[in-house]
């Protein structure tokens, strides 16, 4: 029997499933990442090894509550009012029923948060192919720094190395600010994958994994497809 905990930063999952999987409500949210995560148990088993999920852990940070001033509505806007915030809430709300989830709360950087021009937008102004008046609020996007994240990340990954509570660690996530953890969890004898749900990574990344796996088809530019499945 393997035992396997699988890791989840719930801001790059919630980014990454809007663009592969659609927008959804909370609750869809919640079930289609119990459901995804689930694959990584149901649909690796080698040598007809059974696989057992140790927990599911979901790190992210609560909504904020701060007044923010918008650069194209050119208004202060009350965070606490916008529809994020509910969602946001109700998602934390869902993935609380859940079973084995736990739920790793960090920080937003309160001092770090505000509206920016996407990158793409910003491009396009500077070639003068299109004018300021030009912009919409899909051009604009709120900035979020977390704060405590990576670290509870990291920690839990030494922790359960340490104490030899999993054979296999699946970290949910697309920076490579988990690589120092990574490097001891191997060096104990965990098999440690990496799932950047087919988001281009640092060449450096895989370098310190023992492999990459992300559990649903590769999408075409511009597409998004419901992940099919049931939540176990």
């Amino acid at each position: 029997m393997r035992k396997i905990a699988i890791l989840v930063d719930g801001g790059f999952y919630k980014k990454r499933a809007k663009r592969l999987f659609g927008e959804k409500t909370p609750r869809e949210r919640a079930n289609e990442l119990i459901t995804y995560c689930y694959r990584h148990i149901n649909d690796d088993r080698e040598n007809n090894e059974k696989n057992e999920l140790y927990r599911i852990f979901y790190y992210d940070c609560p909504p904020s509550e701060k007044n923010v001033y918008h650069p194209l509505r050119k208004c202060t806007i009350n965070l606490k009012k916008e529809p994020a915030y509910e969602w946001n809430n109700s998602f934390f709300k869902e993935l609380m029923t859940k079973r084995k989830v736990a739920i790793r709360r960090g920080e937003i950087l309160e001092s770090d948060l505000g509206y920016v021009l996407s990158a793409e937008a910003t491009k396009k102004l500077c070639r003068n192919e299109i004018k300021v008046e030009d912009l919409t609020e899909d051009d604009f996007s709120l900035d979020i720094t977390q704060k405590g994240v990576d670290m509870r990340i990291g920690l839990d990954i030494l922790s359960m190395a340490y104490k030899k509570q999993v054979d296999r660690i699946v970290l949910i996530a697309g920076d490579s600010d988990f690589v120092p953890a990574a490097k001891h969890a191997r060096r104990e004898g965990i098999d440690f994958i990496l799932d950047p749900m087919w988001q281009p990574i640092k060449p450096n990344l895989q370098e310190h994994v023992d492999g990459l796996m992300t559990k649903t088809p590769k999408p075409e530019t511009g597409s998004a497809e419901p992940l099919k499945g049931t939540t176990p």
